[in-house]
């Protein structure tokens, strides 16, 4: 199926779980592909390809490798495996996002395939593990994968250029979003598992030589791919402001959820396990709750940041757990004298027991 055709005269097409787009010119490309990638002009296409077998199932490889699985992958669509580069994901191609933007004939076209539930996290994380001393090879599944398409003529240094700048444009789409890290308490800078293409019409009179922010060029490429991966993230995990404006949703980055309040509850609690779930639903719905959770997790986010102090932190943490107990309408629990180094943990403790009291 024809998904749309690009300003640079090629199709994009998505069969067989996988999206393609051969090319009908000479093209420049730069890619985190493991099949040809790093910077190419001799490529005929590319293209993005869904592997996940199914919910519950783990992904597998068609070949030892990943690049020989790739290699494969390509065959299968038509195009020559050492004249192709490709990204592999485990996001449905049916959740792809394609965005263009044009300014006095330069045209970027944003496609974009995206998840960050099981994978998203903040650049430097604790890693996994290591690919030297002849570690066993990783598959690397990308979970962001980005194709960006641009009908100008652009020399090799501009093509890195403007991969820094869709770099950028994901990192602050994803904190627009308050995406959670699922490996520390921060705010997602993308995922462990990304994949950029780049693609330039190397046939282009149009030429561009920047594309950072302050160019045109770099704008595009901006509001394209943030778009595109807003979209994308809504179409695969459902992940939107709306989905966002939620108290446990936001508390998710520092390990604050429901079901750690139901453990503390049925201590003393009378109320069964589904009705007080129903009953925490209802209690983060109450007016003016939000916005004091949203100033609570932003203090701990700059004692984390080392932008205040502790002690600033636990005075302004106190007086907000004192806003949302009225809220709630229940008392503060006496906090405990809070020492250095335990003050996110305090006033998380604090947090819980405000939802904990109430029936």
């Amino acid at each position: 199926m024809r998904l749309t055709t690009l300003s640079t005269g090629d199709e994009v097409h998505c069969f067989h779980r996988n999206i393609v787009i051969p090319f009908k010119g000479k093209r420049k490309v730069l890619s985190t592909s493991v099949l040809n990638g790093g910077y190419q002009e001799n490529l005929e296409g590319i293209f993005n390809n869904d592997c996940n077998p199914g919910s519950g199932m783990s992904a597998e490889l068609k070949a030892p490798t990943y690049e020989e699985h790739m290699a494969l992958v390509a065959k299968e669509m038509g195009l020559d495996p050492t004249k192709a580069a490709g990204l592999c994901t485990a996001a449905s191609m049916k959740n792809v996002a394609i965005v263009k933007d044009s300014f006095a004939g330069l045209e970027v076209t944003a496609l974009v395939t995206a998840g960050v539930k099981s994978n998203g996290g903040r650049v430097g994380d604790p890693a996994a593990y290591i690919d030297w001393h002849g570690a066993k090879e990783r598959e690397t599944l990308g979970t962001i994968n980005t194709i960006l398409i641009i009908n100008a003529n652009l020399p090799p240094e501009t093509m890195v250029r403007a991969l820094i700048t869709a770099t950028e444009a994901k990192a602050a789409a994803l904190q627009e979003l308050m995406a959670s890290s699922c490996y520390s308490t921060g705010i997602a800078t993308g995922s462990g598992t990304d994949g950029t293409i780049i693609v330039s019409n190397a046939d282009a009179d149009l030429v561009s030589r920047n594309a950072g922010k302050h160019n045109k060029l770099g704008e595009l490429i901006g509001k394209t791919v943030q778009t595109a991966l807003k979209e994308a993230l809504a179409k695969q995990d459902g992940l939107t402001p709306q989905a966002q404006h939620s108290v446990f949703a936001r508390l998710k980055r520092y390990g604050l959820q429901e079901e750690d309040v139901w453990q503390s509850y049925q201590l003393a609690g009378l109320l069964p396990k589904a009705q007080f779930f129903q009953h925490l639903f209802l209690l983060e719905g109450k007016p003016g709750l939000l916005p004091l959770t949203v100033q609570l997790i932003h203090l701990l986010d700059e004692l984390n940041w080392g932008l205040l102090d502790s002690q600033e932190v636990a005075a302004a943490g106190t007086k907000i757990l004192v806003d949302m107990g009225e809220i709630l309408g229940v008392l503060v629990p006496q906090l405990p004298q809070i020492q250095e180094g335990s003050v996110q943990v305090s006033l998380l403790n604090g947090l819980k027991s405000l939802f904990v009291q109430v029936e």
